[in-house]
């Protein structure tokens, strides 16, 4: 099975970073999130967002906005009309039928843009959306977690990702590529 983060390595950019500008056109008021935003993409690149800060921290305020705004499911067919033009060339020449797609993206998401792939597998972080509840944030050794969660005698032949974040996956995985930009190289 080939495993792909999604952010920086088959989209170019971060995805939830361009969805917060999205829906900052449609919502002048985000700008108040905007010091948090940039705080927590800063620690996510530099290695220096745990897991339990990003719950606890800064999930739950992106996911009151969420709760609090029906409309946002309603608008993943127009985010991706204008970003799908940001999925990578390469993608298309390596796609497999049996690809998984495993990001910190939420699914709600990521379920759109999947579709309009043809990738029928992918975990991201998860919503209780009646509870209100982040169920699962997908974020270093989370993303091995839910991987034997959902797939527990799989193994992970080829893994592309952008970012030593991922070492726990990079772990437990055959071969490693580490995508930078357009480029991509085997580190193991």
């Amino acid at each position: 099975m080939n495993v792909y983060d999604f952010d920086n390595t088959i989209y170019d950019g971060e995805s939830a970073f361009h969805l917060f500008k999205f829906f900052l056109k449609k919502d002048k008021g985000l700008i108040t999130f905007m010091p948090a935003v940039i705080t927590a993409f800063t620690k996510y690149k530099l290695g220096k967002l745990t897991v339990e800060e990003a719950i606890n921290k800064y999930a739950q305020r992106a996911l009151d906005y969420y709760i609090a705004n029906p409309h946002y499911r309603n608008c993943m067919e127009e985010f991706w009309d204008e970003h799908e033009k940001n999925i990578k060339p390469f993608y298309e020449k390596v796609r497999k039928d049996d690809d998984l797609i495993l990001s910190c993206s939420p699914e709600i998401s990521l379920s759109e843009i999947c579709k309009r792939l043809n990738v029928k597998n992918y975990i991201g972080t998860s919503i209780n959306e009646e509870e209100g509840k982040i169920e699962r944030l997908c974020l270093r050794e989370n993303k091995v977690k839910a991987f034997f969660e959902s797939y527990p005698n799989a193994q992970i032949d080829d893994l592309y990702t952008d970012s030593f974040n991922d070492k726990p996956l990079m772990d437990i995985s055959k071969n490693v590529y580490l995508v930078k930009g357009n480029k991509i190289k085997k580190i193991k």
